[in-house]
This record gives C-alpha cells, sequence and structure tokens, in this order.
C-alpha cells in the first residue's frame, strides 16, 4: 500500500528548474496580492507557507495516495474493469474526495496552530489571510514540482510557439490551481476565524475535491482536455471571488495593529487587551 509513496515523495525534489520554480512563485504572489497580505512584522506567515507545504507533501505521500490505493483495490474487488470503466464518473468518487479532505486537512493544521496559539481568536482579514499563506505554500511548492517535470521532459519555448495552446496548457492549468489552493484555504481560514473551521474545512474540501474530479469526467470521456482546463479556470476564480468578497466586505479598522501581532506572539487572550 505504501510501495508508490517514497518514490512519489522523492520525485518532489528530482529535476529541479530555476526557471520552473521562478514561474511557480511568480504565479502564486499574483494570486496572493489580490487578498493585501502586510508586507510588516508577521513574518509567521512564511513559517506557515512553509509549514503547509511539506507537511501537504508528506500528507500526499504517505496517508492519500495509500489510501486511494486501498480504495482502488477494494473497487476492483468488487468490480470487474468493464464496470469501473463505464460507472468511473461515480466509481472514481471516492479517491477524489479523498484528495480533497487530506490536503485541505494538512493545510490546516499551521493555521490551527496560530490560531490556538492565539487563544482562539484572529479576525475574519487575518483568519483569510493566514489561510492564503497556506494555500500559497503548498500550492506554489506543487507548481515548482509539476514545472520542474515539464521542463525535465525537454519543453521549450520553441516548442511553445509551434505547439500554441496546448503547449502552455501544464502552465496555464498550474495557475489557476495555484490560485484555486490560495483560495480554498483562504475560505477555511475565514471560517476558523468565524469559530466555523469545520463547516469550512468541508467547503474548502469538498470545492478541492470538485476541481479535481474534472478529471475523473476526463478520463472517463465525458469532456475534453479544453473544457477540464476551462472548467478549473472558472472554479479558481469563483473560489476566489468569493474568499476575496468575505476579505474586503469586514470593515475593520487597523486589521494589523500591533494587539493582533502581539496576540498572536504572547497568545493573550482578547479579554486582556479589554482591561486595558
Amino acid at each position: 500500500m505504501f510501495s508508490q509513496s517514497l518514490p512519489f515523495f522523492v520525485n518532489w525534489f528530482a529535476n529541479p528548474s530555476l526557471l520552473g520554480m521562478g514561474i511557480a512563485i511568480v504565479f502564486g504572489l499574483f494570486w496572493y496580492a489580490l487578498y493585501r497580505p502586510p508586507l510588516r512584522g508577521y513574518f509567521f506567515l512564511y513559517g506557515v507557507m512553509a509549514v503547509s507545504a511539506f507537511l501537504t507533501l508528506i500528507a500526499v505521500a504517505f496517508i492519500q495516495i495509500p489510501l486511494q490505493s486501498l480504495t482502488g483495490q477494494l473497487l476492483g474487488m468488487a468490480f470487474d474493469q468493464a464496470t469501473l470503466m463505464k460507472w468511473l464518473f461515480f466509481l472514481g468518487m471516492p479517491q477524489i474526495l479523498l484528495s480533497g479532505f487530506v490536503q485541505e486537512g494538512a493545510k490546516m493544521v499551521p493555521m490551527v496552530f496560530m490560531w490556538q496559539r492565539s487563544e482562539r481568536y484572529i479576525s475574519p482579514i487575518l483568519g483569510i489571510v493566514l489561510g492564503a499563506a497556506a494555500g500559497l505554500g503548498f500550492g506554489v511548492f506543487e507548481a515548482m514540482w509539476a514545472h520542474n517535470q515539464v521542463f525535465a521532459s525537454g519543453w521549450t519555448w520553441a516548442s511553445a510557439q509551434t505547439g500554441g495552446f496546448q503547449a502552455i496548457l501544464p502552465f496555464w492549468e498550474r495557475f489557476f490551481t495555484v490560485g484555486a489552493h490560495i483560495a480554498f484555504s483562504a475560505l477555511a481560514g475565514y471560517g476558523l476565524a468565524k469559530d466555523k473551521g469545520w463547516l469550512f474545512y468541508v467547503i474548502a474540501a469538498g470545492l478541492h475535491s470538485l476541481l479535481n474530479y474534472t478529471v475523473v469526467l476526463l478520463q472517463a470521456q465525458l469532456i475534453s482536455v479544453t473544457t477540464l482546463e476551462i472548467l478549473a479556470a472558472i472554479m479558481a476564480v469563483g473560489a476566489t471571488v468569493w474568499a476575496l468578497l468575505f476579505r474586503y466586505r469586514t470593515d475593520e479598522h487597523a486589521p494589523w495593529s500591533g494587539e493582533f501581532r502581539q496576540r498572536l506572539h504572547l497568545g493573550k487572550a482578547p479579554s486582556e487587551y479589554a482591561k486595558k
């Protein structure tokens, strides 16, 4: 069950490409900037990004893949190959749900840690930016891996000029996937700040699974590659708009004040500030 986990994990660090990694970082910064994160004083956000990146990779390699493998084996024992392919759009759902819930759960771990450290009180805006940072960490890390594979396969700028849209498809896909990762986690962070963590975790995981489900529709030959990429782009933009509506509809005075920073670092409860 774990035979694929270690090779998958190691593969993330193979064939490094500075250009591929640079493009991934640019993609991430574009989407993350939409949330207007603080530029100074919140250095713990970088820690959230890093922890999210590596913890989610570990979760994918050693939790998601083994569980998906086990699910596939159980389905293989229950149905013949012809039935599996005929009903793939339905029977593929359990494995897709695993991807959404495992990844969004792993990305939430550093968010929950910071929430606990702040005595379970953070502003909705900070919750959204905290979630966006977690999504940025793994989203960019995953894009780096994907881009490294693209360049290792022999992709060149010359092939892009002759191949048209199909040649830039890997980068199109990663651009919107990074945006989706950030938006899903931003929604989860908002829910955490509003004491609705479980609800928004389910929402984030459900949206993530729905995005991944387009791959099942492609494998079942119900949609084309172009349709898949368009649907993925629509979902990423839609989730981002939803998260940004939460981000900008909250009228908070000085959301990046020293009070929030001090509470997160020192773990003081809001009541302690109210007494001053």
